[in-house]
C-alpha cells in the first residue's frame, strides 16, 4: 500500500502547502471561484493541446495551459473596478462556465474526449512521479518567495482594497501579478490533481482555518496540518475501498470541514448542552431523511424492475407473426468477472507489471502490449509504455496520446519484436 500512496501523499503535502496560503487570499478577496475558473482555463489549454496530439503530461501541454492561464489572469485583473456594479465573482463564474463549455465542444469529436475531460476533472494524482513532485515543489518555492517579498501589497489589496486605492497603488497591476502567480500554481496543480481536487485544496483549508484563527502564520500552519491528515486518510481509504483517489480525498475534505464547523458551533455556543442537543436532533433528522431516501429508492427501483420484467415477458410470449417482429431474448444482467476498472485497481496492476518485468519480462511484455492495444485511457497507456520501453529498449513509435486504433503500426512492430524476444528468452 505505501509503495502506491507514498508519492501521492507527498504530492498532496506540496499542493496543500501552497494552496492553503493562496486560499486565505481568495477568501479575503471574496472571489471564491477564481481558483475553479483559473483551473478550468488551464484545463482548456491542455484540451487545445490534446487536439493537436500533444500528450497532457508533456511540456507542450504545460505551455499551452500556462498561456491560457496568463490570459485568464489578465481578464480578471482588468475587470476589477473600484466602484463595481457587477460583482467580480459573477464575472469569474461566467468565465468558468464558458471555459468548461468550450472544452466540452472541443473534445466532442476527439477520440476518447470524454475520458480526457474526466481525467482533467479528477486528475491523476495516484501515478504522480517523484521528478514531477520535485519540479512542482521548486516552482512553488519560487512563487512563495515572490509572495513573501511582495507580501505587504498582496495582503493589503486582499484585506483592504480601499486603502490600497487611497495609497495610489496600481491595484490592477498588482492584481495581474497576483493572478499570474496564482495561475502558475494552478497550471501545475491541475496537471497532477485535477480541477475538483485543486479547488478543494484551496478552499477547504482556508475556510477551516479562518473559523479557528485570524493570524496568517497560524492559518497556514493549521491548513497544512489539516491537509496532511485528510489527504493521508483519503488515500488510505481509496486504497482499501478501491475507489478513485481524487474524488474520495475531496469528499474527505468536505467531511472534515463539516466536523470542524460542528466543533466550532459547540465551542462558541453559550450553552454547551443546548448545542449538543441541537446537534443530536439534527443528526437524527439527517438519518431519518437518509432512511426515507434509501427506502423510496429501493421501492421505486423494485417497481420499475418488475414492470420491465413484465414487459419483456409479454414480448417473449407474443407470437412473432402477431407482433410483426422476431422474438427478443430476455435481458440478462452482466456478470462480474472479478476485475476492476477503477484507477486504484489498474494502478496496482501496473505496479505488479513493473515488478514482473524484472522477474519474468516475457509475461510482462505480453500483458503490457495487450494493455497498449486495448486501454482507452491515455494516462495508463503512458505508464504501460514506459515499462515496456525499459524491457524492449524502444517505444516502437507508439504515441500514448492517440487511441490504439491510430497506433496500429507501432502495435504491429511490438508484436513482431515480442515473437523474437519470446523465442530468444525461451532458447
Amino acid at each position: 500500500m505505501w509503495e502506491i500512496i507514498l508519492a501521492p501523499f507527498v504530492a498532496c503535502l506540496v499542493l496543500v502547502g501552497m494552496h492553503a496560503y493562496l486560499g486565505i487570499h481568495v477568501i479575503q478577496r471574496k472571489v471564491i471561484f477564481v481558483d475553479l475558473a483559473l483551473a478550468q482555463i488551464a484545463a482548456l489549454g491542455t484540451t487545445v493541446a490534446f487536439l493537436f496530439g500533444i500528450h497532457p503530461s508533456s511540456p507542450g501541454a504545460y505551455w499551452f495551459s500556462l498561456l491560457f492561464t496568463t490570459l485568464g489572469a489578465a481578464v480578471f485583473s482588468l475587470l476589477r473596478f473600484r466602484q463595481e456594479k457587477i460583482p467580480q465573482e459573477a464575472v469569474i463564474g461566467l468565465v468558468y462556465a464558458l471555459a468548461a463549455a468550450t472544452a466540452i465542444l472541443l473534445v466532442d469529436k476527439a477520440p476518447h474526449g470524454a475520458e480526457h475531460i474526466k481525467e482533467i476533472m479528477t486528475g491523476s494524482i495516484l501515478w504522480v512521479k517523484w521528478s514531477t513532485i520535485l519540479r512542482v515543489a521548486l516552482i512553488y518555492l519560487a512563487v512563495a518567495a515572490l509572495h513573501y517579498w511582495l507580501r505587504d501589497k498582496f495582503v493589503l489589496i486582499s484585506r483592504d482594497p480601499e486603502t490600497a486605492y487611497q495609497k495610489r497603488l496600481n491595484v490592477r497591476w498588482w492584481d495581474f501579478l497576483f493572478y499570474l502567480s496564482f495561475g502558475i500554481v494552478i497550471t501545475q496543480s491541475v496537471a497532477i490533481a485535477g480541477v475538483l481536487l485543486v479547488f478543494v485544496f484551496l478552499v477547504v483549508p482556508a475556510i477551516a482555518t479562518t473559523l479557528l484563527t485570524d493570524r496568517l502564520s497560524l492559518q497556514i500552519a493549521l491548513g497544512w496540518a489539516l491537509g496532511a491528515l485528510v489527504s493521508g486518510v483519503g488515500l488510505i481509504l481509496s486504497y482499501v475501498w478501491d475507489l478513485p483517489s481524487g474524488p474520495l480525498i475531496a469528499t474527505t475534505y468536505g467531511v472534515a470541514l463539516i466536523l470542524i464547523g460542528l466543533l466550532k458551533y459547540v465551542l462558541s455556543h453559550q450553552h454547551k448542552q443546548v448545542a449538543v442537543r441541537n446537534l443530536a436532533l439534527g443528526g437524527a433528522a439527517v438519518c431519518l431523511i437518509a432512511l426515507v431516501v434509501v427506502w423510496s429508492g429501493r421501492w421505486l427501483g423494485a417497481e420499475a424492475h418488475s414492470a420491465e420484467e413484465e414487459a419483456h415477458a409479454g414480448d417473449s410470449a407474443r407470437p412473432a407473426a402477431v407482433s410483426g417482429q422476431p422474438d427478443r431474448p430476455s435481458v440478462a444482467r452482466p456478470q462480474s468477472n472479478g476485475t476492476t476498472n477503477s484507477s486504484v485497481g489498474i494502478l496496482q496492476h501496473i505496479q505488479q507489471l513493473r515488478q514482473q518485468a524484472r522477474k519474468d519480462p516475457v509475461a510482462a511484455a505480453r500483458d503490457l502490449i495487450q494493455m497498449l492495444a486495448s486501454e482507452p485511457r491515455p494516462f495508463f497507456r503512458q505508464q504501460a509504455l514506459e515499462i515496456l520501453k525499459q524491457v524492449a529498449g524502444s517505444d516502437f513509435g507508439y504515441n500514448p496520446a492517440l487511441p490504439p486504433s491510430q497506433n496500429q503500426d507501432a502495435l504491429s512492430k511490438m508484436q513482431r519484436w515480442f515473437k523474437r524476444f519470446a523465442r530468444k528468452q525461451g532458447g
